[in-house]
């Protein structure tokens, strides 16, 4: 082998760490996002109402927020490469019971177990992410979101296919089959790329025990410290908001453009426009690299704020009118993404990295994962207009609060230094 063939390959193989943990977030969209498309389907083979599907959706989406902590914590503790394929697989085992013909209950199961597979991976990734790739942590996270997010783009399609072939468990036997396959690709391949953050995390926890602190115990308070610092408690309320509005619409965009005049096809090319967008990962992780992330948050929100604003009001239109205001849906909650990753990978310090992630996204979360059930209610009740209406002014809630965040931040000059010793703000 050439030196230039030999210097391509080890280019490419630093990356096996990003390309497979994005490949399982790859599939973890795929899965969640499958459910919002199979809703027209689960009306008519189960006889269920839109209440019952956002309730069923929300006990999927709550399964996955309250993975985030203990996955955290476990993989402080233990290593991420365990805990990322124990999720892998248990989000295999959930599409594997719905790869066959079964019964209402069984379905509502299978959900929940794609919900708490899932709920594993991202939290713990980031971390893993933002260790191996350190001087580029925004590039990797907006790299990892963006591959992750065209899970988001396949599902609709993936969807129209096999309800079209009148099977649609076979989807869910493909997830289950590529669950496995990513499950032992990173037990395989990640561990020797994370050998000298390991080392640099031991040496760091040596340090931490000869102060007097035992890193080798579980203790809540340590964590619950985090929400000392107002900026850190102000920045998850932007995240808060911003999860509850998008997993509102998530869930039910869907049906909703297919009550307001598209076809079933032309509803499914709409939504996948919605994640076909998220390209702007790339850009804005590296913007938020160089140019501040809090600014950038705003603006995005923003926007993705002014296209909620718009499904609310707009009524019947053509399939160009409402790809347009997906597009701008798109941009502005996928820009959000890589951002708020690498601002609480940045702000947590590095001894409850792991767990201080992991419970701010239960939070989030848990939060957002009450949307699909509230839209679900409001949309049988009022119609869809109120609902959007409510998450358009949720999330241009969370752009005001990045605007606060950023105003506390100017009085700060370390991070989280209300934590690690400074005086509280």
């Amino acid at each position: 082998m050439t030196n230039r063939a030999w210097n391509r390959l080890s280019s490419v193989s630093e990356y096996d760490t990003l390309l497979l943990t994005a490949g399982i977030w790859f599939l973890a969209k795929f899965l969640r996002f499958s459910f919002p498309a199979l809703f027209p389907t689960f009306r008519t083979e189960f006889g269920v109402s839109n209440a019952f599907l956002g309730g069923v959706f929300t006990a999927t989406m709550l399964g996955y927020s309250l993975m985030q902590f203990p996955s955290g914590v476990l993989a402080d503790r233990f290593g991420a490469v365990q805990v990322i394929a124990v999720g892998a697989v248990l989000a295999a085992a959930g599409a594997l019971v719905l790869g066959f013909h079964i019964p209402l209950v069984v379905l509502i199961v299978g959900m929940l177990l794609v919900g708490l597979g899932t709920g594993v991976h991202k939290t713990v990734a980031i971390r893993l992410l933002s260790r191996v790739y350190s001087e580029r942590t925004g590039r990797a996270l907006g790299l990892f979101d963006t591959l992750g997010a065209f899970g988001g783009v396949a599902a609709p399609t993936a969807v129209l296919f096999v309800t079209g072939m009148g099977n649609w468990h076979a989807l869910f036997l493909v997830g289950a089959a590529m669950g496995l396959l990513l499950a032992a690709g990173v037990v395989v391949y990640v561990p020797r790329r994370t050998e000298s953050a390991d080392a640099a995390d031991s040496a760091s926890a040596a340090s931490a025990t000869d102060g007097g602190e035992s890193t080798g115990s579980f203790e809540p308070r340590r964590y619950l410290a985090l929400f000392r610092s107002r900026r850190f408690t102000l920045f998850v309320g932007v995240t808060v908001c911003f999860s509850f509005a998008y997993n509102g619409v998530v869930a039910f965009l869907p049906l909703y453009l297919t009550t307001h005049g598209l076809s079933d096809s032309t509803a499914s090319l709409v939504y996948s426009m919605l994640f076909a967008v998220s390209l702007v990962q790339i850009l804005t992780g590296d913007l938020s690299d160089r140019i501040g992330r809090l600014p950038l948050a705003m603006a995005v929100l923003a926007v993705a704020a002014g296209a909620l604003g718009a499904l609310s009001v707009v009524g019947n239109a053509s399939a160009l009118v409402f790809g347009t205001i997906v597009v701008a849906l798109g941009l502005g909650s996928h820009g959000f993404r890589p951002i708020r990753g690498a601002y609480l990978a940045a702000s947590i310090p590095e001894d409850v990295a792991g767990g201080g992630l992991g419970i701010a996204r239960t939070i989030l979360m848990g939060v957002g994962a009450l949307a699909p059930a509230v839209v679900g209610v409001l949309s049988d009740a009022t119609g869809f207009g109120v609902a959007f209406g409510l998450l358009a002014v949720t999330m241009a809630g969370g752009a005001l609060l990045a605007g606060v965040t950023a105003l506390v931040e100017r009085r700060v000059t370390s991070p989280l230094s209300d934590v690690t010793g400074g005086d509280p703000r």
